[in-house]
């Protein structure tokens, strides 16, 4: 960059993203978005779904960082494994913070909806 003003052409910054893929597409998010499919009327159970959908992604990442971790410690690269560790703590205290949330809904408002979870369960959780 010269001592003159910022010319993002000639600097060198992206300034078309016409061909570029979008942040959209990158995330994915017109299947994210469309992952919930509540089964019943209840006003509750997209909170339930988006909770519970967000906490198996936390954990994906959790589970990823861990493994990484382990073949870090197992190579003696300590330094690497000590931030994903770091990292896991983190996301555990995201994932508790985000009971938060859930915690709004009642007992009763949860019951409006639970029939049409079936034989699903927590337990079954990835």
């Amino acid at each position: 960059m010269s001592g003159g003003p910022f010319d993002p052409k000639k600097d060198g910054a992206l300034t078309d993203f016409a061909s570029r893929m979008s942040y959209g597409d990158y995330l994915q998010l017109d299947k994210i978005l469309n992952a919930q499919a509540p089964l019943s009327k209840a006003h509750d159970e997209l909170l339930f779904i988006i909770q519970h959908q967000t906490s198996e992604l936390w954990m994906k990442l959790a589970i990823h960082e861990l493994s990484a971790a382990s073949r870090a410690i197992a190579g003696d690269d300590l330094q690497p494994a000590f931030k994903m560790l770091a990292r896991v703590a983190r996301i555990m205290e995201q994932l508790n913070s985000a009971w938060d949330v859930l915690r709004t809904m009642t007992p009763s408002e949860y019951t409006l909806f639970r029939s049409s979870l079936g034989q699903s369960s927590g337990l079954q959780s990835y």
